[in-house]
């Protein structure tokens, strides 16, 4: 392999995404957990769900601000690495980011301001709106990317006017049927990351022993909304299957891993691709199949790798083999949802240990989860920056240098390393201190079985707040 700059861009700009999106999956389903802990505790009037919103607020605060660092960094790159991109495409993408400032960030940083300092400062209901507010500029952050990535992986609403992408329909452009299959399915990965983590931080405090109420309440409501939101995921998946089958046919095959024209077509579950023999090795398929996910019958002609020249296709096993890690994730997400939501609903005691710690491990699967989508989406994607109008070897800066682009990876790698492990280090301190650090409130006996606590959670969280 020859390192190129363009190869060296495409490496540095899929590391500096991967850090990033990790902490808005993150933080929009943080926001969305920290507006439902400020209704219940307005409703209950319950001392405990606003604890625990003043625990998860400062986390909150802590990956709100990595998020904004390392996106900053991503426009940076447009302009050094892909200012042909930002050229050719700005008078479309640009408008798209800056209406995403003008929405997302500001309400962000209008109302968060009032969630840090304004509880006692602001009246009840102007805090709830604040922290509505707050989950609402995450929610128009994800949405305005979400327009402009998929404005790129199917473009619409434009024309070429002296090799420039001059925008003829906004609303083409913003409400395009891929957007609505696109946005929700991201938003809901981003509402399944947040419930995750809640529930493994419920899960962790009652395997150490300590703080029992909180993380019943957050074992609970974290794997209750999971086990709601999955099926709402897989469905969505779906549709943005039917997309890529539809206007991307390279990408659905290399995701397939079908080198040939099937009639009916078979789904290969698992296999090594080859691109060199243009075939699979150590295959498991099942026939029939393809033709029914791709086209909802049995008997469907499904397009192969075969069929497009070769300098259009994109790199088989990075898709192939991400869209199966992807799927395998939110598969056991959902068993694990369903099966612990059951659990805690007949308030079972046997193998409650066991549904802890797999609760406990489970936290880094939706960040997989995303990881592995967005790298199907976008390695799948190739060799198009803008799907079938614009190649990614003509978006690069033609005077990058290969020493230009290896000495800003190697900044970036370091930087990257040294800033977000401090900050993993102080999130780390602010879950073993726990939610309530500075207040010892006597709560049920934390060293009870889950049934136990779950079978009097109500009366035990009424005592626990009349404290």
């Amino acid at each position: 392999m020859q390192w190129t700059a363009l190869l060296l861009s495409r490496v540095q700009f899929a590391f500096t995404v991967s850090f990033h999106i990790i902490f808005p999956s993150f933080t929009i389903g943080l926001a969305a957990w920290l507006t439902v802990l400020e209704i219940c505790h307005q409703v209950t009037g319950k001392p405990v769900y606003r604890r625990l919103f003043a625990f998860w607020l400062k986390i909150f605060g802590v990956t709100f601000g990595l998020g904004v660092v390392s996106g900053i960094v991503l426009a940076f790159e447009f302009g050094m690495n892909w200012s042909r991109l930002s050229e050719v495409t700005g008078p479309i993408q640009g408008p798209l980011l800056t209406y995403e400032s003008f929405t997302a960030f500001a309400l962000e940083a209008s109302f968060f301001g009032v969630l840090i300092f304004g509880r006692n400062r602001v009246p009840p209901l102007v805090y709830l709106f604040s922290t509505m507010m707050v989950a609402l500029g995450t929610t128009f952050s994800a949405f305005w990317i979400m327009v402009n990535n998929s404005w790129m992986q199917a473009p619409t609403g434009y024309v070429v006017e002296h090799g420039i992408f001059v925008p003829t329909d906004w609303k083409a452009i913003i409400f395009s049927p891929v957007v609505w299959v696109r946005f929700p399915h991201m938003l809901v990965a981003a509402y399944l990351t947040g419930a995750f983590c809640v529930a493994a931080t419920g899960a962790w405090y009652r395997l150490n022993g300590k703080f029992g109420v909180e993380g019943m309440l957050m074992l609970r409501m974290g794997l209750f909304f999971a086990a709601i939101l999955i099926p709402i995921q897989l469905f969505l998946g779906h549709l943005n299957g039917d997309y890529v089958h539809e206007r991307q046919p390279a990408k659905f095959a290399a995701i397939e891993g079908r080198w040939h024209d099937e009639q009916p077509a078979g789904e290969v579950l698992i296999a090594i691709p080859d691109e060199a023999t243009e075939s699979n090795l150590v295959e498991l398929k099942v026939p029939y199949l393809g033709s029914l996910i791709a086209s909802m019958r049995l008997d469907s002609k499904e397009i192969g790798l075969g069929s497009f020249a070769k300098e259009d296709r994109p790199p088989v096993a990075i898709p192939f083999f991400a869209f199966r890690l992807m799927v395998g994730c939110g598969l056991a997400m959902m068993a694990l949802a369903w099966l612990g939501s059951l659990h805690l609903v007949i308030q079972r005691r046997t193998g409650e240990r066991l549904l802890l710690w797999a609760t406990f491990v489970s936290f880094p699967l939706p960040f997989i989860a995303t990881l592995t989508g967005w790298f199907t989406a976008e390695v799948g994607r190739q060799p198009w920056s803008v799907y079938g109008a614009l190649r990614t070897a003509d978006a690069v800066t033609p005077t990058l240098t290969v020493a230009a682009v290896m000495v800003s990876l190697a900044i970036f790698v370091v930087v990257y390393v040294v800033i977000f492990s401090f900050g993993t280090i102080y999130v780390y301190r602010l879950l073993r201190a726990g939610p309530i650090a500075s207040d010892h409130v006597a709560a049920a006996n934390p060293k009870r079985p889950l049934a136990a606590t779950a079978a009097e959670f109500g009366p035990g969280v009424a005592r626990e707040s009349s404290t």
